[in-house]
């Protein structure tokens, strides 16, 4: 370049000399003299385009995922990976950059705004269609996230209603250990009634929701994105990285990976705050609000609560629920029990004092009766009553750290009116479904009022006392994807 500067400088000041005489003065050849007097700008070396030899076999494919399909080149990366590509990740973003970029059309640009540790949390969900095996479901992923440490909690159900939401934002709240004191969400029916600027309202039940939790709602204006984009932006990221490129074999699977990417998530450093959300949540914990507890046990309150539907339980242990039957412990037969959809495939069965005493996974279709085994343990028949002398030797040896346990024998032996075996194998039977502490509460009822009749000891169980149920993760409540078939089963799995 300099050369091209001295000869336009030399013609300029020196008009009568030749091409020849220039040449000679810079010591360079004639036809770079006239070159350079023959151009207004300086001509530089200009390297041709080469494709690198290892994008070349892919070019189709990386054109196809970055202009049509709009994926993140740090996914384009991997997927070339597995697909035997030995170039690197530089190579490949310099051939996007100039071969490609200027085909993709731009996006709208917005300035960001940060808020203060413990001032907004983001929420928002959005649909998928995942394959669960052989079946597609369509599946509803929710993000929560906090604005200053942009750490995301991730949750999932099946179904938008409002408690799936509600509910979904509670267990991010417990997750979270706490919440911010404003949050921002859109203009969906599950916040909003109607959302014209003229005329707003937000939804009752969510301002009842809120207020239980001291939280300020906002939300985000018809047609501003950006001012929801912290909560939005992360679902084309979640789609690109963690969806698109992973298998699932039921709802509860989808749902231990999502929690699994959210761990993962929060530990990379973001690209904006240069920290990794984890690292700038432990500095956030401390502003924000803490929930509500319960004065007598400590554990977190829930707005969120069992008392939905009621249901009266049949005398065969069942409850009606979207055109199914559905078992309960017997010991409820009869009574009025409370029931509840979570995530859109689990029913919830509670007692009329709020124990969980039943989960079932929601079965499609209508018809059908499900029923677990366990719920019809205990139940006695005349023929399998046992004598006083046995079940007398089973509980002493059971409760032998209880020292009124002889009163307790005695008082149900001396009972009157009652059939003392009958009695007695009834209790006992009872006693199998409650743990000790229970079971020595209500003999000490028993006791106090001297009486020991099943039906009061009963009473008392499930008024006061935890039934103990238990739930197999491996059972059938383990994989969506299977309830879509017919189940057959030899009739000998129902016999009590």
């Amino acid at each position: 370049m300099e050369d091209w500067v001295t000869i336009r400088n030399l013609k300029r000041r020196r008009p009568d000399l030749g091409t020849r005489s220039i040449a000679r003065l810079v010591g360079v050849s004639r036809r770079t003299v006239k070159k350079a007097l023959s151009s207004n700008q300086f001509q530089g070396y200009k390297r041709e385009k080469k494709v690198n030899e290892f994008i070349e076999p892919f070019r189709e494919y990386i054109k196809d995922c970055y202009l049509v399909k709009r994926q993140r080149v740090s996914v384009i990366f991997e997927n070339l990976r597995s697909k035997g590509f030995m170039g690197s990740r530089i190579s490949l973003y310099r051939y996007i950059w100039e071969y490609l970029s200027s085909q993709r059309e731009g996006n709208r640009v917005f300035m960001p705004y940060e808020t203060l540790p413990g001032e907004q949390m983001l929420y928002d969900w959005s649909e998928y269609r995942i394959a669960f095996g052989a079946e597609l479901v369509r599946v509803y992923v929710h993000l929560l996230e906090l604005g200053w440490s942009r750490y995301k909690v991730l949750s999932a159900s099946v179904s938008i209603k409002q408690v799936d939401v509600f509910e979904a934002m509670e267990d991010s709240f417990i997750e979270l250990g706490g919440v911010a004191s404003r949050i921002q969400v859109d203009n969906a029916r599950v916040f909003v009634d109607d959302a014209s600027v003229s005329n707003f309202q937000w939804n009752r039940r969510f301002l009842e929701f809120l207020g239980f939790y001291g939280i300020n709602p906002s939300r985000s204006l018809p047609g501003h994105p950006w001012s929801k984009g912290k909560v939005e932006r992360p679902f084309s990221y979640l789609e690109d990285h963690f969806i698109t490129n992973r298998r699932f074999y039921c709802f509860e699977d989808f749902f231990e990976q999502l929690k699994l990417f959210e761990g993962e998530w929060n530990r990379r450093v973001h690209g904006v705050k240069g920290k990794a959300p984890l690292e700038l949540f432990e500095e956030e914990r401390s502003k924000l609000l803490e929930l509500p507890r319960s004065p007598r046990t400590g554990e977190y309150l829930r707005f969120v609560g069992y008392q939905e539907e009621s249901r009266r339980v049949t005398r065969d242990c069942l409850i009606a629920y979207g055109g199914n039957r559905y078992s309960v412990p017997y010991l409820y037969a009869g009574r009025d029990v409370w029931v509840r959809a979570s995530r859109g495939f689990k029913l919830l069965i509670f007692s009329q004092v709020g124990k969980l005493i039943s989960v079932h996974n929601l079965r499609p279709g209508r018809g059908h009766v499900v029923i677990d085994k366990d719920h019809y343990r205990g139940y006695i028949r005349g023929q399998d009553r046992e004598s006083f002398l046995v079940v007398s030797e089973r509980l002493r040896e059971r409760f032998r750290g209880y020292e009124r346990v002889e009163d307790f024998l005695l008082g149900a032996k001396l009972q009157r009116k009652t059939n003392q075996n009958y009695n007695l194998s009834m209790i006992g039977r009872l006693f199998e479904d409650f743990s000790d502490d229970d079971c020595i509460r209500a003999m000490e009822e028993s006791l106090r009022y001297r009486c020991f009749s099943y039906a009061f000891v009963k009473g008392f169980l499930s008024a006061n006392a935890k039934v103990m149920v238990e739930f197999n993760s491996s059972s059938s409540l383990k994989c969506f994807s299977s309830l879509g078939g017919e189940l057959k089963r030899d009739l000998t799995e129902y016999r009590i």
